[in-house]
């Protein structure tokens, strides 16, 4: 099983990618998490935000095969403790999907992709900076794995 992370955002600070890549590196081969950045669409001054939202779940449906579990991260979205991280995760793995999880840009994702998703999930209501949700889930799901498999990593 693949976890693919699509995220819209690029050139993340050094500290996001030493962060991620901790947490990555601990994770076994049928557990493993792998990030691909999509390239926001303009904003600025007069930019329309409808566009780019579009633009950018344009490019993240381009990215998807059809057949993978899919799971937006939405602020409104159901909030999810580390076990029942554990829980969806084993539940992925005996199903042997891959899962695509999709982080949208500063506006968010298209609401029409958040719907057509499989699972909404929220990190938190609390609003957090895009490159840190890349840290939190690299970290969650190595925890999510360690409870899977008894470690004691979670205690």
């Amino acid at each position: 099983m693949r976890i693919r992370l699509l995220a819209v955002g690029t050139r993340m600070p050094s500290w996001v990618n030493t962060g991620v890549e901790e947490y990555r590196k601990r994770l076994p081969r049928d557990f493993a998490l792998e990030i691909e950045e999509i390239a926001p669409g303009q904003r600025g001054k007069n930019a329309d935000v409808t566009r780019a939202v579009t633009l950018e779940a344009q490019r993240i449906r381009e990215r998807l095969k059809g057949d993978e579990f899919t799971v937006a991260l939405e602020v409104q979205g159901q909030t999810w403790s580390t076990e029942r991280l554990a829980r969806e995760g084993e539940a992925w793995r005996r199903e042997g999907r891959d899962v695509v999880l999709m982080v949208g840009g500063p506006d968010g994702l298209l609401p029409e992709l958040s719907a057509s998703a499989d699972r909404r999930w929220s990190l938190s209501p609390l609003t957090l900076p895009h490159p840190l949700v890349r840290v939190i889930l690299a970290e969650q799901f190595y925890r999510a794995w360690t409870l899977m498999v008894g470690h004691p990593y979670h205690r």
